[in-house]
């Protein structure tokens, strides 16, 4: 099969990627030569600043596992991560040009193995991109591969999106990875925090997510959130809060078919809606 780039929702700006490198599962080596000085300094950067930000804001089981990614003043290499996270919880990270399509994803979810960007953003963007990158990947979506119940989650996750594939309902299945492993936020005994990748990679919706009165945050009900739409180029103005990683897990147990036949025909609600039967999380 082809490997044809994917795009970012509805950008009309070429991938970055190199997609030509890439076999038909979308994997490829990662190409270490190509990181600069430049590079390897963006990212210090970033991991430094994500870093200091992190107590008080991330989850506690995020910021036990972070120190798993092992060197922070340069890009590492994926196989010296591996060597840790497979003992962890075979689990591995793969190399990937970009975004990649919805079957060769939740494959490779549903097998255990991550896909990394590896390419970095330029210094210019150092606050925003619009795609994903090594750093976004990296810090943010790795560590709680290292916890075991997460770790168990994602890999279902994997298995459920190739079920929902084959029934037309992958953009509902969608949503509920943007609104739980891309921006979800946990209920902990000292107060809000955050647990999803795309904010605790971002130093501003870090703060925002956790601490701003603008948002919604409302417990985390599936349905509700599959037919929730999402934002994707600012901040949300909805998160979806779980009380505990083993919670997540339990509600996304079982098999998701009667959720799908409930919501089937059924209008979606905006990204900022709220709704009388929404269980708001007060702190």
């Amino acid at each position: 099969m082809a490997t044809e780039p994917v795009v970012y929702g509805a950008s009309d700006r070429p991938p970055r990627g190199d997609y030509s490198r890439a076999g038909a599962d979308y994997t490829c080596e990662q190409d270490y030569a190509q990181y600069t000085d430049t590079d390897h300094d963006t990212y210090r950067r970033l991991y430094e600043r994500q870093e200091a930000l992190l107590p008080g804001l991330a989850c506690d089981e995020f910021i036990a596992a972070l120190p798993s990614l092992g060197v922070k003043s340069r890009i590492p290499h994926f196989e010296d991560i591996n060597e840790r996270l497979r003992k962890a919880t075979g689990w591995e990270i793969v190399t990937v040009p970009g975004l990649i399509p919805e079957v060769p994803f939740f494959t490779l979810l549903a097998n255990r193995k991550f896909p990394v960007t590896d390419w970095i953003r330029t210094p210019e963007e150092f606050d925003y991109i619009v795609e994903p990158d090594v750093f976004h990947d990296l810090f943010g979506h790795v560590p709680l591969l290292f916890n075991p119940v997460f770790a168990d989650f994602v890999q279902r996750y994997g298995q459920g999106g190739l079920k929902a594939h084959e029934q037309g309902v992958c953009e509902q299945l969608s949503r509920l990875y943007w609104y739980t492993i891309e921006f979800g936020l946990i209920a902990q005994a000292d107060g809000l925090r955050a647990y999803g990748a795309g904010i605790l990679s971002s130093s501003g919706e870090l703060t925002y997510a956790v601490t701003s009165a603008e948002p919604q945050r409302i417990k985390l009900d599936l349905k509700r959130v599959m037919r929730t739409r999402y934002k994707i180029d600012t901040y949300q103005q909805t998160y979806f809060v779980i009380d505990s990683i083993d919670d997540l897990l339990s509600q996304t147990a079982p098999d998701f078919t009667p959720l799908y036949d409930a919501i089937k025909g059924k209008p979606d609600f905006v990204a900022n809606a709220s709704l009388p039967s929404d269980s708001i999380y007060i702190e």
